[in-house]
């Protein structure tokens, strides 16, 4: 029998249901679209700027989150849910009815607004709609709301594609945002601000300030992205040196000091999130690339494997959270996982360059990648926020998320400025993607190499 107070009680069930289905569905869009994406770019001609595809979305997701987050924390949750969902089927439309590779991008950086206001929106509602008792059981079913889509999505998405159209994968998407929006959006009409008063206006200049900072660092990512796309040298280092110039400084002010050091503590927890996310997604994001151009697997068979990596991930974090109660040191686990999915990402590697296995151990490997990754990102997330005072948990969440959003976007770039590069070159696709899976191998590596600064200097306890 459902308690009358519990999360699906009847003072939550709408909201729940709502809440977890946002948060479905932006596992499903981020599953689904990963698998069929090498047969857009190559229906829609932009295999050239491939890496767009996903940093496009990631980009956009910086800025979606922060003006979401602090539209919720002047006049509450509905406007910002609102409005993200509202883009984000905007998005999937122009996506889905794009007839050229710059439009479809277009459609992604709308999805990614919209996916960083819902994101942001489904932990903020939390915190106002729920009693306390209730929090930690939504938070764990937000966990488990990418468990189905992981399973199902990248089949379902990769099969449409093969007997219908990769378009009907975005028509997919859009009725689901309906119904979320349907459960979600009336129970938030009660709900206002957190109570606190208003933050006082800071004397810092619009650029230094979370959005201004935020925007520049997804543009000045931009430009740089896009500069190395370019043929022509001396416009790719002009435009290149402009995006380093704008992107350094905004990263600087829109993280915590000390995340560019990796200084003990919060800026180590900072760039272990980055390194980490870096190497898995980055990984993700040209698996299915790689075995359909170089294995001749379809797009479902393909999806399987982002399918299997999601799965363990969800393994490797419940088995931290045991070894993690028990008093397991959480750098020696971090680095540990870290090394897990080095050794998934080589698997991988070997599986997809050359003929030496057969096509179906990538699956093998990245299930080992996702336990790596499952195990590194609790243990880092929970030391990182440990030693963070009260008053600072938002600003550092919101750091970590920004980390992983900005790696994911930078690395995908970078790997599509590579296949760009290999295809002006008549390089191999093969060649592209070894250098690919070489940098996310590195940068596993750092992350190990780091995490033992993820303890502060001071802590007495074990880290």
């Amino acid at each position: 029998m459902i308690p009358h107070d519990g999360v699906f009680g009847d003072a939550h069930r709408a909201l729940t249901l709502g809440v977890l289905l946002s948060v479905g569905l932006v596992a499903l869009e981020s599953l689904g679209v990963a698998t069929v994406l090498p047969g857009i770019a190559e229906d829609l001609d932009g295999l050239g700027a491939y890496g767009w595809g996903l940093s496009a979305l990631m980009l956009a997701n910086v800025i979606g989150t922060v003006v979401a987050g602090r539209a919720a924390d002047r006049r509450g949750p509905l406007r910002p849910m609102a409005w993200g969902m509202a883009v984000l089927a905007a998005g999937c439309a122009v996506a889905g009815a794009a007839p050229t590779w710059p439009l479809f991008l277009v459609g992604r950086f709308c999805q990614g607004l919209g996916v960083g206001a819902v994101m942001a929106m489904a932990y903020t509602v939390i915190g106002l709609a729920y009693p306390e008792h209730l929090r930690a059981r939504m938070y764990a079913l937000l966990s488990s709301a990418w468990t189905i889509p992981s399973l199902v999505g990248p089949a379902t998405t990769g099969t449409l594609a093969e007997h219908a159209t990769w378009r009907s994968v975005f028509l997919l998407i859009l009725p689901i945002v309906a119904v979320a929006a349907a459960l979600t959006l009336p129970p938030l009409r009660a709900l206002r601000r957190s109570g606190g008063t208003e933050a006082p206006r800071t004397a810092l200049p619009w650029w230094r300030r979370p959005l201004g900072s935020a925007v520049l660092l997804t543009a000045g990512t931009g430009v740089l992205l896009q500069a190395l796309l370019l043929t022509d040298v001396a416009a790719l280092v002009i435009l290149a040196a402009v995006g380093v110039l704008v992107t350094v400084p905004a990263l600087r002010w829109a993280t915590p000091p000390g995340t560019l050091s990796a200084r003990r503590g919060l800026g180590a927890g900072v760039a272990v999130r980055a390194l980490l996310c870096g190497a898995y997604f980055g990984t993700e994001a040209f698996l299915p690339l790689g075995l359909q151009e170089l294995r001749g697997m379809s797009a479902t068979a393909s999806g399987l494997g982002l399918s299997a990596g999601a799965i363990t991930w969800v393994a490797g974090s419940a088995l931290q959270a045991r070894r993690d109660a028990g008093g397991t040191p959480r750098a020696a686990a971090t680095a540990a996982g870290l090394a897990v999915l080095a050794a998934g990402v080589a698997l991988i590697a070997v599986t997809t360059l050359t003929g030496a296995l057969p096509a179906w151990t990538a699956l093998l490997g990245w299930s080992i990648g996702g336990f790596g990754m499952g195990v590194a990102f609790n243990a880092s997330t929970t030391q990182t926020l440990r030693h963070v005072p009260a008053g600072r948990q938002g600003e550092a969440s919101g750091a970590l998320q920004l980390a992983q959003t900005f790696a994911t976007a930078v690395v995908a770039g970078l790997g599509g400025a590579a296949i760009a590069f290999g295809e002006d070159h008549d390089s191999s696709m093969r060649t592209t993607l070894l250098g690919v899976f070489v940098l996310t191998g590195l940068l596993a590596a750092g992350g190990m190499l780091l995490a033992r600064r993820l303890r502060p200097e001071a802590a007495g306890h074990p880290a």
